[in-house]
């Protein structure tokens, strides 16, 4: 710590903060961008041979989109408090703020892409039901809000 409290001097309150709002913002990114990309390749395809499914297949690769919003507002809240006076416990506790989104984000929006992948082989077969692979997306999604709200607590509750 010694080495950090020398090489920021008093601002490393301010960079523990800046590493938060980026680790909050940068791993729902990368979450978001695995999941919508597994997702749009299954959409691509099937869009391909069923051009009038397009509008059903956006929906379920937009889906996983959501965890990088999350991460995305987390990380913008540090940025607006972020002060080049700020002590080195806040900026440790946006370290601490940011991993919930960020793990949560990283983990559920692949896994979110890929269920988005079989809602898309429903409505492949049977567009009329395409609202249950619809559900059965959302309920990965389930997992992101609750990092998102516990970031989110952690955070006001400073």
């Amino acid at each position: 710590m010694e080495f950090l409290q020398t090489l920021f001097g008093e601002n490393i309150g301010l960079v523990f903060g800046g590493l938060g709002a980026a680790i909050a913002t940068i791993f729902g990114g990368i979450g978001s961008a695995r999941g919508v990309g597994i997702a749009g390749e299954s959409a691509a395809a099937l869009v391909k041979e069923k051009p009038e499914l397009f509008g059903q297949a956006l929906v379920l690769q937009l889906l996983p989109a959501t965890q990088g919003l999350y991460g995305f507002v987390i990380g913008l809240l540090m940025l607006l408090q972020l002060d080049a006076g700020m002590d080195t416990s806040t900026g440790w506790h946006y370290v601490m703020c940011a991993l919930p989104v960020a793990i949560t984000g990283l983990t559920s929006g692949p896994a979110q892409g890929r269920v988005s992948v079989a809602g898309m082989q429903i409505i492949a077969q049977r567009p009329e039901n395409s609202t249950q692979g619809i559900v059965f997306s959302a309920m990965v999604e389930t997992y992101a809000i609750l990092g998102f709200v516990i970031s989110l607590l952690m955070f006001l509750l400073v």
